[in-house]
């Protein structure tokens, strides 16, 4: 417990060992002036000691409110860094999912933005081939929120570059593989989570998912992968191109197991209505103070009130 004024306690304190010292004075004065007087009277001195020491008492505890106390608490709230890596490649303009693969990924991740309390920091990536940062992470969700209502589909998919895309907007810096294929060490970040919105369609190896998911993981983010499509596909048209398209979940399930994240599936209008709110993010533990000054308050008040019927009920007077 800690104290906003201890001066005030101190004070406080004096002011009650002040009143206790007079208590026993005036006890002693009595106690010899009633030695003759019986039981009854020795009754009567014993209940309004017995006041006086309940009003002493309140004294001393209506100090310590007065200090203001407070206790450190643990509280669990959600907080970090969320980036949203949005696929917007051609095949995210497939109907299997209503009414667009694309359409039904920016409604989950507006209703995933509308959900996160301001402590949580939300970034936009919206990935092709190399991934686009399209907002960092902010306080401001309503950033975030404008940048998905911008997106449009075209162009080709990376997993990998899409993530390390989202691990640079977290750390405010790019992130690559070396040439050689080695790993950065980018720090440790716990309260950050990447959620990946994409059918896993991977056109792209310019950086292995696999790789740039062991990024992730030695960094403590997690990653969870929202896999929007069907596993039966359909064709859709790319530069002029029918191609058939279908749903890569082992892909996304990969991505999401390695870094110690969850899969979400968004096939149909049931399950992505329940997307957003099964996307739990990290609680960060930490002490807030928690006033005290009202609970000793309330207990000073009834010792004082006690003191007082005590004191009226054995004397008949109020002091």
């Amino acid at each position: 417990m800690s104290l906003a004024d201890p001066a005030l306690l101190a004070v406080g304190l004096l002011v009650a060992i002040a009143l206790a010292c007079a208590a026993i004075a005036v006890a002693r004065r009595r106690a010899a002036a009633l030695a003759a007087a019986g039981v009854a009277a020795r009754g009567q001195r014993r209940g309004w000691l017995a006041g006086v020491w309940f009003t002493i008492a309140g004294v001393a505890v209506l100090a310590l409110a007065v200090a203001g106390p407070a206790a450190s608490v643990p509280v669990s709230h959600a907080s970090g860094t969320v980036i949203l890596a949005m696929d917007v490649s051609g095949s995210m303009a497939a109907t299997d999912v209503a009414p667009s693969r694309l359409a039904a990924a920016k409604q989950v991740a507006q209703s995933f933005i509308n959900a996160q309390p301001a402590t949580v920091n939300i970034g936009v990536v919206a990935f092709q081939q190399g991934g686009l940062e399209a907002a960092l992470p902010t306080a401001d969700h309503s950033t975030a929120a404008a940048a998905v209502r911008r997106l449009t589909a075209g162009g080709g998919t990376s997993l990998g570059d899409a993530i390390l895309a989202s691990l640079s907007a977290i750390t405010r810096r790019t992130v690559t593989i070396g040439r050689d294929g080695s790993v950065p060490n980018i720090g440790y970040w716990p309260s950050a989570t990447i959620v990946l919105f994409s059918d896993g369609q991977d056109e792209s190896a310019a950086a292995g998912a696999g790789t740039a998911a062991s990024v992730a993981e030695k960094a403590g983010v997690h990653i969870d992968t929202v896999g929007v499509g069907t596993a039966a596909g359909t064709t859709v048209e790319v530069d002029g191109y029918h191609l058939f398209t279908a749903l890569d979940e082992a892909a996304l399930k990969s991505i999401s197991q390695a870094t110690g994240g969850t899969y979400h599936p968004a096939s149909d209008a049931s399950q992505l209505d329940g997307v957003a709110s099964s996307i739990n993010l990290r609680l960060t533990i930490t002490r807030e103070p928690l006033p005290l000054a009202g609970a000793f308050i309330a207990l000073a008040l009834a010792l004082l009130a006690a003191g007082a019927v005590l004191t009226v009920t054995r004397t008949g007077r109020v002091v």
